[in-house]
């Protein structure tokens, strides 16, 4: 994207960013994502940023969406990690041709409603946590949903489960407490406690047909989310950023060319057509990434002296952010090559190979 020409709406998430979540960042931190906070993304447009525009969203190209995603993360992790769930559901309504797409696409397009997830619990598959079975003219849910963010602040959730022939379903429910779901206390974390994360315990919920937005194979299924699984979050790049702005110049000159290589590589590779021989080089490149964050944010944290420890200091909190990606969007695969490289097993060269075109 041309630098002279930012979208409007990596200048509305500035805007948003220095005006209302980096001023009140370590309060949020240690409370809760309030609700105005979520009404002020609403507005913004931003949950709309890769929705179709027929549908009353922005149709923004990747590129911005990861931009927006840097620019929320550095200044509000907390706030960042509850409205970045949404973009899943719509785009998962965007590729269906079920009916909910019709009901809940445009009001999730426009941000008149914001959308929960509960399906990373289908990467432990062939358990299943969840578990689906059709029920009358509608589908069961029994079982435990380890995570589900934005508790009391999301309006609707995307529910998935496993059935017992080797299918996923995935559902639209409302986010709240109802016949056959209930929801643990919010999660104390050591990082974005602040998100109300919870436990769903579902106990025979039962969702209409019409509330499905997807129902395949698990395979299938599978495939898609692997690939979606090597890439580096752009909130990785967001928080270490955001780290080295609290680093004198000299310090942070080399720590931000690595980030800046880092990312451009991590970026170009997201961009290109998913294969099956890039799969290594993928993870060596999110590996690299997590690098480049553990040596932004300690930085922060040294530069701080013992005011860092505080838990009102800026390079704590961004500290302990860094810590919670490092976990987030694992899985088994990705999980094994970030063990590898902090062994030292990809060696710096197999590192900085590029991407290829």
């Amino acid at each position: 994207m041309d630098v002279l020409t930012p979208h409007p709406l990596v200048e509305r998430a500035r805007r948003l960013a220095t005006d209302l979540l980096l001023p009140e960042a370590e309060r949020v931190d240690q409370e809760w994502v309030p609700a105005s906070h979520i009404e002020a993304v609403k507005r913004s447009g931003l949950l709309g940023v890769a929705a179709p525009a027929e549908y009353g969203g922005s149709g923004a190209p990747p590129a911005v969406l990861r931009e927006t995603a840097e620019i929320l993360a550095g200044a509000c992790c907390a706030t960042w990690f509850v409205q970045t769930q949404h973009h899943t559901p719509v785009q998962t309504l965007a590729r269906s041709a079920l009916p909910v797409r019709e009901r809940l696409l445009g009001p999730l397009s426009r941000g008149e409603l914001l959308s929960g997830v509960a399906y990373a619990h289908l990467r432990s598959y062939p358990r299943r946590p969840v578990r689906v079975r059709r029920q009358g003219d509608g589908w069961r849910f029994d079982g435990t949903v380890p995570w589900y963010t934005g508790w009391g602040l999301n309006d609707v959730m995307l529910l998935a489960g496993a059935t017992g022939d080797g299918e996923v379903l995935f559902a639209f429910a409302e986010a709240r407490e109802q016949p056959g779901l209930r929801a643990s206390p919010p999660m104390r974390l050591a990082a974005l406690t602040a998100a109300r994360t919870v436990s769903l315990e579902l106990d025979g919920l039962w969702l209409p047909a019409d509330a499905v937005a997807l129902h395949t194979p698990y395979d299938a299924w599978a495939a898609g989310d692997r690939i979606r699984t090597l890439h580096a979050s752009p909130a990785v790049f967001g928080v270490a950023e955001a780290a080295l702005s609290l680093v004198d110049d000299g310090t942070a000159a080399p720590l931000r060319a690595r980030l800046a290589a880092v990312r451009h590589r991590a970026y170009t590779l997201a961009d290109l057509p998913a294969q099956e021989e890039q799969t290594e080089e993928r993870l060596a490149v999110r590996a690299a990434a997590y690098e480049v964050l553990r040596a932004a944010t300690t930085a922060a944290v040294v530069a701080g002296g013992g005011r860092a420890l505080s838990l009102t200091s800026r390079a704590q909190r961004l500290a302990r952010e860094g810590l919670f990606l490092l976990v987030q969007g694992q899985t088994a695969q990705s999980r094994a090559a970030h063990l590898r490289a902090l062994g030292g097993t990809c060696t710096p060269e197999e590192r900085r190979q590029p991407p290829r075109p």
